[in-house]
């Protein structure tokens, strides 16, 4: 969700204005329509939400919006469910991203900005945290009793982190939530904007990075790992999931309880890894795919689609670790003769 304590919003604005700034149009609004108070993912979307469907892999998800507004191609427009205003559009995601820059204005996002103040609401502490030289807070934030921050790590504007943490030294943490018996080691980078554009090779334009990094209790992250925040979600790591050094989470990913990343590992954005899912070192996801419960991917391994429950994978792409060795097997075998 679009967190104001982090991307400052610029007013609700009746649809007809904002469509009319976009040069877009709408057969059959009435009036000015619906005031929309923000935008947000379909399956989250409420009567006040204005949300986007640009592919096939949003259908479902269309299908049962209750987004006031939605824009979308000219395929899915039958899919829009009654009650939803259609907005079809040539090219639905850099219209929406024209939106979200009107909504959310460029200049309001970023921890720099929000460090520099205004410091119109202060930091929070509870009792027994310690700060070591160095730490800078932002407005707005809040740590937990017990809590420890080590030399020179940078608190964005509104993050709040629970009790009995540690964070270590050259860490920054922005637009993130962090539970409680959370760990972070040092240098890692936590809620920085994800990887996201449009119009590749061309112009290159950015996809507002707009979401928030949720880490629940006992995560463990370590040292020189990125976790990148959600485009307009968040990026979750489950309770108990602990993260090796030099691994990289790309946006909206949704990471389960009890996982484990080794070293050197990524996940590409909008990975899901159910519950005890294990990622072996330099193994890696190209996104929008989901791992199932209990698997194991090997690793320097490459997962390129869907995988069920307890999934035992190796190579590149990644198939059964029992196939790939005997296809190793065989071209070993194949090699010999020649």
């Amino acid at each position: 969700m679009v967190d104001t304590r982090f991307h400052s919003f610029a007013g609700p604005a009746p649809l007809a204005a904002l469509l009319s700034a976009l040069d877009l149009t709408v057969e059959g609004l009435d009036g000015d329509g619906p005031i929309i108070s923000g935008a947000e993912e379909l399956v989250l979307a409420g009567p006040e939400h204005i949300s986007l469907a640009a592919q096939a892999e949003y259908v479902e998800a269309l299908r049962a919006t209750a987004a006031a507004a939605v824009i979308v191609s000219q395929d899915l427009l039958p899919q829009v469910p009654p009650g939803t205003i259609a907005i079809v559009a040539r090219n639905p995601h850099l219209a929406f991203v024209d939106l979200l820059d009107r909504l959310y204005p460029q200049d309001t996002r970023g921890t720099v900005l929000g460090l520099l103040g205004p410091h119109d609401s202060l930091p929070i502490t509870e009792n027994d945290v310690r700060l070591g030289p160095g730490v800078v807070l932002g407005r707005g934030v809040e740590i937990g009793r017990g809590t420890v921050i080590g030399p020179n790590t940078v608190i964005g504007a509104g993050v709040t982190i629970g009790r009995n943490c540690t964070i270590s030294s050259n860490v920054s943490i922005e637009c993130a939530h962090l539970g409680n018996n959370v760990v972070v080691h040092a240098g890692a980078r936590i809620g920085s904007e994800g990887f996201g554009w449009l119009e590749h090779g061309i112009k290159n334009r950015k996809i507002p990075q707009l979401g928030r990094v949720i880490i629940q209790d006992r995560v463990e992250i370590g040292a020189n790992s990125t976790v990148d925040r959600g485009a307009l979600g968040d990026t979750v790591i489950g309770e108990g999931t602990k993260i090796d050094n030099l691994v990289q989470i790309g946006h909206n990913c949704r990471i389960g309880r009890n996982c484990l990343l080794a070293g050197m590992s990524g996940l590409a954005g909008t990975t899901t890894l159910e519950d005890s899912v294990m990622i072996g070192a330099a193994a890696i996801t190209t996104g929008h795919l989901t791992i199932g419960f209990g698997s194991v991917l090997a690793a320097r391994s490459v997962a390129t689609k869907d995988f069920p429950p307890r999934s035992q994978l190796a190579g590149f792409p990644a198939v059964s670790a029992k196939e790939w060795r005997r296809e190793v097997a065989s071209l070993r075998r194949l090699s010999k003769r020649t």
